[in-house]
């Protein structure tokens, strides 16, 4: 079947697995196994020196782990993926394999909180620099270059702000400084939009969120689109011996998915960020209804989102699917099908409402996280984005008022039932 292009809805149930040979089962087993015997001394070597493609030690790769990377690759459009413990790892593992020490990075400032403390915190003290610029103007990213930057990075939509970059404009800067641009797909999963139908060379996920679904279990996904030469002078580790790998050469060796590999074994091998086969076999089920979930996560959320709006308690909403959202367009143009699940607005009365706000949910969760089955919400200034002054706050675009929902998949009248008597509730602060 080489020549049929299939859905994405397909291969989110087909992708990267056959029925198992030796028992006939047809969900992908659980290999749930440290280490795997080798045939013989020889084969051993062999698989050590990266002569033959094979299983070690389930830290470096894993059957189960590997039919999620699979499927994680044919559904972004991408060459090849490495799958990793936490959204975090997927993205220190995809930076820590482009920079080292002296190197720079030019980066949306509209971030999730955790990210944007491994750009300014974390990597700063290995020495790499990040310099932060507002990505709705691309030119933006084009005046930040400096000749040491090694990539551009940004989210596809951004945490908590739902803003919308343009991918496309921020894959031409960056392939005109011979620099591959990084974009964080969390938020519209692969359903919704396809970085590398774009330019984007690699991508990122939290599939801890709505990869997974279900609020039940932490993993995080790189994906390399394989488009991109690693042979351009700019990256000699991809072209010189390795000294952390028995001096294999990662672009010679691997060509178009040589970074996947120089992640697996330089990065993964060594600092261990590995997703357990349990893991990867909950987000295999998670991938499944992928595409049903986020039809209705979408659903639920426009009409939330007018909802909202509409509202006297309510003094401003953002959502990218509005047509007076100042992202709309770019909605229009990259995500067609729905601007996913995640929404802001803002409670009239400031901080002490919006607290009370969350204190009058009844079935709505308060908790740090998104793309859950299940309708979540959360004041981001005194949570997820703490670690932030209130500067930096604003630069992402958290306001105090702010109010973040990841609008679920329950009955759209049960959402809207909580949420008026909650901002109901909120009026009396």
């Amino acid at each position: 079947m080489a020549d049929r292009k299939f859905g994405i809805e397909t291969l989110c149930l087909h992708a990267g697995q056959i029925p198992d040979a030796a028992t006939g089962a047809r969900a992908a087993p659980i290999y749930q196994t440290t280490s795997f015997v080798f045939d013989s001394a020889e084969h051993a070597a062999s698989l050590f020196n990266l002569q033959t493609f094979g299983n070690v030690y389930s830290r470096i790769s894993n059957p189960t782990v590997a039919v999620f990377e699979e499927r994680m690759a044919a559904i972004e459009n991408a060459r090849s993926a490495l799958a990793t413990a936490t959204g975090q790892a997927a993205e220190a593992t995809a930076i820590l394999t482009l920079c080292s020490g002296g190197d720079h990075i030019v980066s949306a400032s509209t971030l999730y909180g955790g990210t944007h403390t491994l750009l300014q915190v974390n990597l700063k003290k290995l020495g790499i620099e990040t310099t932060f610029v507002h990505p709705d103007e691309p030119q933006n990213f084009r005046r930040a270059l400096k000749p040491n930057t090694k990539l551009i990075y940004a989210e596809t939509l951004g945490n908590p702000l739902i803003n919308i970059v343009d991918i496309e404009a921020l894959a031409k800067i960056a392939h005109e400084a011979e620099i591959p641009l990084v974009v964080d797909n969390t938020v519209p999963s692969p359903y919704l939009c396809r970085p590398v139908d774009w330019g984007a060379d690699v991508v990122v996920h939290s599939a801890t969120k709505y990869i997974g679904g279900h609020g039940t279990t932490m993993g995080g996904v790189i994906c390399e689109s394989g488009k991109f030469n690693w042979g351009n002078g700019k990256f000699p580790e991809f072209t010189n011996p390795s000294p952390g790998y028995h001096g294999v050469i990662f672009h010679e060796t691997f060509g178009d998915f040589g970074y996947t590999m120089k992640a697996r074994m330089e990065i993964m091998r060594t600092f261990g960020p590995a997703l357990a086969p349990l893991n990867a076999w909950l987000l295999l089920q998670g991938l499944e209804s992928l595409p049903v979930r986020m039809d209705r996560h979408c659903e639920n959320a426009l009409a939330v989102a007018k909802f909202l709006q509409g509202h006297k308690r309510v003094a401003w909403v953002n959502y990218p699917g509005l047509p007076d959202n100042k992202y709309y367009a770019l909605a229009r143009k990259y995500l067609p099908n729905g601007a996913s699940g995640l929404l802001n607005f803002g409670v009239k009365g400031g901080t002490r409402a919006g607290e009370r706000f969350i204190e009058a949910a009844q079935f709505m969760s308060h908790l740090a996280n998104i793309g859950d089955a299940k309708t979540l919400v959360i004041h981001p200034a005194s949570t997820t984005h703490r670690q932030m002054d209130e500067a930096d706050q604003l630069k992402a675009g958290v306001t105090p008022d702010m109010i973040r929902i990841s609008v679920g998949i329950e009955t759209l009248e049960d959402i809207l039932w909580d949420l008026d008597q909650a901002l109901e509730e909120a009026a009396k602060a």
